[in-house]
Order: structure tokens, then sequence, then C-alpha cells
């Protein structure tokens, strides 16, 4: 089964919360609490996300986090590698050095796979993926 870690379903989360509060800082406290998850939790996926320029880091009293650029313009690539790493469905289609890459028949299938996902991944924007969410909490509260 091929599956994305717990810390970045965490991380689109947060990020999808955020974008339903454009421009806003956001205390990690009140992120964590939004999400029912605990704060040490949501700072290491926000300090990840914030070392690969997806949110900004503001410090002090009214501190937090926000979204670095309009939602639109924040691929879901982008995101995937800030808590994955390269994308790629095998080490050596990320990019990993292997030995065995001259022997090996199957490297190029998995490079053009991985290169689908990747692709697939940078067209689509957290926007596109925060609007379902958004819709699923405007139905709880009604």
């Amino acid at each position: 089964m091929l599956r994305l870690s717990r810390l970045t379903d965490y991380a689109t989360a947060a990020l999808g919360w955020m974008a339903e509060h454009p421009g806003r800082i956001v205390p990690v406290a009140e992120l964590a609490q939004a999400l029912h998850l605990e704060d040490p939790t949501v700072a290491k996926v926000l300090k990840r996300l914030a070392q690969a320029g997806v949110v900004e880091s503001f410090r002090g009293a009214a501190g937090g986090y926000r979204l670095a650029r309009p939602a639109e313009q924040i691929n879901l690539a982008s995101i995937v590698e800030a808590l994955e790493g390269p994308i790629g469905m095998t080490d050596c289609a990320a990019g990993a050095n292997c030995e065995h890459v001259r022997y090996c028949g199957v490297s190029a299938p998995w490079q053009r796979i991985s290169a689908v996902v990747a692709d697939t991944l940078s067209r689509m924007s957290l926007a596109d993926l925060a609007r379902p969410m958004a819709a699923a909490r405007r139905q709880e509260v009604a």
C-alpha cells in the first residue's frame, strides 16, 4: 500500500484550516485545539512547513504561523516534500543513488510513475484540497 505519513496528513489538515483563515497568524495551541491534536505534534509539522517556505512563523506573544502565500499558490507537492522528502515511488525514483540501477529493468517505469504522481501533486493546490474540507466543516456546524 502506498501511503503518506500521519504527519503529512496532519500537515494537510493544519494547512486546510489555515486556508480557511487566510492572512491570520494562528498560535500553535489554537490550531492544535481546532484539529484535536497535541501541541508538540502541530509545532513539529509547522516547523517543517516553515523550513520549506509553505508557512511563515512569527515569534512573541502574538506569534504563531500563517500561510506564506495564498492557498491557490501552494501546491500539494511542496507540502508532501516538506514532510516526506523527494517524491518517488521507490528510492531510485526519488533520486537516491543505487548501485543496481544499471542492472534493474524496473527503474525507468518507476521513475515515470513517480513523475506522474509528482506532476499531479504539483497541479493540485492547497485551495483545491481545502474546499471539500471547508464544506464538510460547514455541514458539521449546520
